[in-house]
């Protein structure tokens, strides 16, 4: 499932973490590619430790809990702490799969990645280029939104951003371990949820409505991995 999210970080919270950004000491982005990776890799990137990353990368987590698109969509088990890129002067990424083990640094915890997120910190105008071009089944998608905005998709995929040939994009990637491990499954659940919410907006609680929330539940208690 690809999904797109609107609006994560408000204005205010997209013009303050520029401000961070701006002031901040970036790194070649190959202090966190794996070895297939940095063959294909040339950006920036804000080392993990920097403060400005870690004020960021709270102020994402604070507004991830509060989106329920994205809660329902993603069931998040354990999230990666978000990390920060920037492309600019023909920087690229080119085609690659993401790890499918990430250890959260300086901790034992290890993060299974399930699905990979990009939220966007420049608007589109900003810069020439810098498309997230995700493959899958029904052929390629190529993602550039709006600053605040962000996609979830498997990390599963083949995917890559293309040569930024105009200004600087900057955006905050990273991954997450759902309880539900099947993006076939998790699918199902988003889609069953979203229709649920849907239908208490027109009518109010029903015998069926309750039932189906019923099923769901029973769907996620057999699915989950806790």
């Amino acid at each position: 499932m690809l999904l797109k999210v609107a609006d994560v970080l408000s204005k205010e919270q997209v013009a303050y973490c520029r401000e961070l950004m701006l002031k901040a000491e970036w790194a070649d982005g190959n202090i966190t590619a794996g070895y297939q990776s940095a063959k294909a890799k040339n950006n920036l990137q804000l080392p993990e430790s920097s403060p400005e990353a870690h004020e960021m990368g709270e102020i994402i987590m604070q507004a991830l809990a509060q989106s329920p698109m994205f809660m329902s969509a993603a069931l998040p088990l354990k999230i990666f702490p978000p990390l920060f890129n920037c492309y600019q002067g023909g920087q690229s990424f080119g085609v690659h799969v993401d790890n499918a083990i990430r250890q959260v640094p300086g901790t034992p915890v290890k993060v299974r990645t399930d699905l990979s997120m990009t939220l966007f910190f420049s608007e589109p105008d900003d810069y020439d280029g810098g498309e997230l071009v995700i493959e899958d089944t029904y052929g390629s998608h190529k993602i550039k939104l709006a600053a605040g905005s962000m996609v979830l998709y498997p990390s599963t995929s083949l995917h890559r951003v293309t040569p930024v040939t105009r200004g600087r994009r900057l955006a905050s990637f990273f991954w997450l371990q759902s309880m539900i491990a099947s993006d076939e499954k998790r699918s199902i659940l988003y889609d069953m949820d979203t229709a649920i919410q849907s239908l208490r907006q027109q009518v109010d609680d029903s015998p069926e409505i309750i039932q189906l929330t019923g099923v769901y539940h029973n769907l996620l208690r057999q699915w989950a991995q806790t």
